[in-house]
């Protein structure tokens, strides 16, 4: 029982994780498991200490929340922040394929472009030589049957 290390010392009191100290009256307590924090008429906050006796509950209480809340607020940033870069990326792809599309599609009109003038040169060739059946020259090719 706690009420055995009363009128003693603070760290034999926390020895035992279900005892409460008060320095009001030096007092060794059960926890009051039943309630989440002591109550005022039990022992004030200033003045109970648990699980250490060189930090009072109420700073306890405020370092827990302080490290409870930038916890939080931690995971809020990194949800955020990658919620952002995955939207982020999927409009960065969509920025890719257009302009690989661009590229594709100057490509294929500069083959083209030099398809056709292959053509060209083919068939100046053909025309020089008599090989093209539509040209106005008076020569035509002689075939043997």
């Amino acid at each position: 029982a706690c009420s055995e290390f009363s009128q003693r010392s603070c760290e034999e009191c926390l020895k035992n994780v279900s005892c409460l100290w008060c320095y009001t009256n030096n007092t060794c307590i059960d926890y009051p498991v039943r309630s989440i924090l002591p109550p005022s008429s039990l022992c004030s906050l200033s003045n109970a200490r648990w699980g250490v006796c060189w930090i009072n509950f109420e700073a306890l209480i405020i370092a827990i929340a302080v490290v409870a809340g930038l916890i939080l607020v931690s995971i809020a940033v990194c949800c955020c922040y990658c919620c952002y870069c995955r939207r982020r990326s999927r409009s960065r792809p969509d920025e890719e394929e257009e302009r690989l599309a661009r590229k594709r599609e100057e490509r294929r009109l500069q083959s083209l472009q030099r398809k056709h003038e292959r053509k060209l040169k083919h068939d100046e060739i053909r025309k020089k030589y008599g090989l093209l059946q539509d040209s106005d020259n008076p020569y035509s090719r002689f075939e043997n049957e």
